[in-house]
């Protein structure tokens, strides 16, 4: 389990905790053909995480209707239960996964709409309130797909949508291509070498995205303490025109 170095605010309930981490994923499929993937892309970087230390909390589009009102389009309380339920998910998070397959070139729709669309301004609400936290972005392509390219031309759409939402996403990103071939229906690696290779491979690719996540969020967290990020950049909450330039 990994050690990490935070101040005595920060969502940790201990050192050797872990972080907070909200996973959100973008497949509302169930049946094919084609193969349905996202469960078991789910399962794996949920177990990952896990076993690096974090807590993981699954945010799922399946849970939600169509949209119909944003969650600050209601009154302070008012809010379908289980929209305010997400939103405390979201609110009190230290770090962002989200889980995405490539249709036409973009992000889910049921990511972008159905989730991201409904908790517009939870970021914002979140960096608010001193819970400044960093994304990290999961691009699967094949996730819902064979192709060969794992989904990377979403993950490009949904960072400038993530950064709109006052998210800091990090450099890297893990692409799935083939996921079929890749991973078994519970998530686990398929292993085609001797040696466990396979298995070492995926956790080293992976390794670097997480180890990403975890400096920016331990950072992001333990430095809201020292400067408030909003003394020098105030949240526009009146009107789209306070954006404008002079």
């Amino acid at each position: 389990m990994k050690k990490f170095i935070i101040s005595s605010s920060c969502s940790f309930s201990s050192v050797a905790s872990g972080l907070n981490i909200a996973m959100i994923s973008g497949s509302t499929r169930t049946t094919g053909p084609p193969t349905v993937l996202g469960p078991r892309v789910n399962s794996f970087i949920q177990t990952t995480l896990e076993e690096r230390g974090h807590i993981i909390t699954h945010i799922d589009p399946k849970q939600f209707t169509l949209l119909q009102k944003p969650v600050f389009g209601y009154a302070p309380g008012k809010a379908p239960q289980e929209l305010q339920e997400c939103q405390s998910i979201l609110q009190q998070a230290d770090a962002y996964v989200c889980v995405t397959p490539e249709y036409n070139h973009s992000p889910s729709p049921a990511l972008m709409n159905d989730v991201l669309r409904r908790f517009e301004n939870t970021a914002n609400d979140q960096m608010r309130h001193h819970q400044l936290s960093p994304t990290f972005l999961i691009h699967n392509e094949v996730t819902y797909s064979a192709g060969q390219w794992g989904g990377t031309r979403a993950g490009v759409a949904l960072r400038t949508t993530l950064s709109e939402l006052g998210c800091l996403p990090v450099s890297a990103m893990i692409h799935i291509p083939k996921a079929q071939e890749v991973l078994n229906r519970d998530g686990s690696i398929v292993v085609t070498s001797e040696g466990n290779d396979d298995v070492e491979r995926w956790e080293k690719y992976c390794s670097r995205t997480f180890s990403q996540l975890e400096w920016w969020a331990v950072a992001a967290c333990n430095h809201r303490e020292v400067v408030d990020p909003f003394d020098e950049s105030p949240v526009f909450g009146k009107a789209p025109s306070q954006r404008n330039a002079p």
